[in-house]
């Protein structure tokens, strides 16, 4: 079985994860909203089980969450993706959502890289009279989907692309940017035949 569990408890989160890649049932609480419905949207598309029980520091903000969610899952693909033989190890797709385009490509190489090419720009509203000039929808900053990412990618040692072809809304860029990530890693993680995909014998 392709099963992996990570327990991480530090001083800003405590965070119980499980992940499956072949069987697919979530169960997702990370006290974030919009970080749930991300990882939400990632599972039902990846087909991956994942369950994830977070408490953290949120009345200080949601990166120390959103960061530590995002090593935990990579550290818990790395160990349930295991020796990799027989995975298709490169997947890539376009995904429309509304009137955004994202392009997302994978490749299961043994090496954490990031290209982040998702440009979005929105204003924070904490509440009706506040309006903070940053990056976020609702309460969430939107600059912690690159940090959700790139931790992500460091602990699963993946190659991952990620683009924003057009799109004007923040909410469907975000979203269009998860499905499309779920989708290229269910297709990679796929197994096609018997050996390491790799002339050199290991990934």
């Amino acid at each position: 079985m392709r099963r992996a569990e990570i327990t991480r408890k530090t001083r800003e989160t405590d965070i119980k994860l499980s992940l499956d890649l072949d069987v697919g049932s979530y169960s997702i609480n990370t006290n974030c909203g919009f970080l749930n419905h991300m990882l939400e949207l990632f599972a039902c598309h990846s087909g991956f089980g994942l369950n994830i029980e977070c408490v953290g520091d949120v009345e200080v903000d949601f990166h120390h969450t959103v960061e530590d969610v995002g090593i935990a899952l990579g550290q818990a693909f790395l160990q349930a993706i295991g020796d990799k033989k027989g995975i298709a190890r490169y997947a890539h797709i376009i995904v429309p959502m509304d009137e955004a385009l994202i392009l997302c490509a994978a490749d299961i190489s043994g090496r954490g890289t990031l290209n982040y090419d998702v440009p979005i720009d929105s204003a924070k509203v904490t509440d009706e009279s506040d309006v903070v000039k940053q990056k976020s929808v609702g309460l969430f900053d939107t600059e912690l989907v690159e940090e959700f990412f790139l931790s992500f990618v460091r602990e699963a040692k993946i190659t991952l692309h990620l683009v924003k072809m057009y799109g004007k809304n923040t909410h469907h860029i975000i979203e269009g940017t998860f499905k499309a990530f779920a989708r290229s890693l269910s297709a990679a993680v796929k197994i096609v035949g018997g050996g390491v995909p790799s002339s050199k014998g290991v990934l």
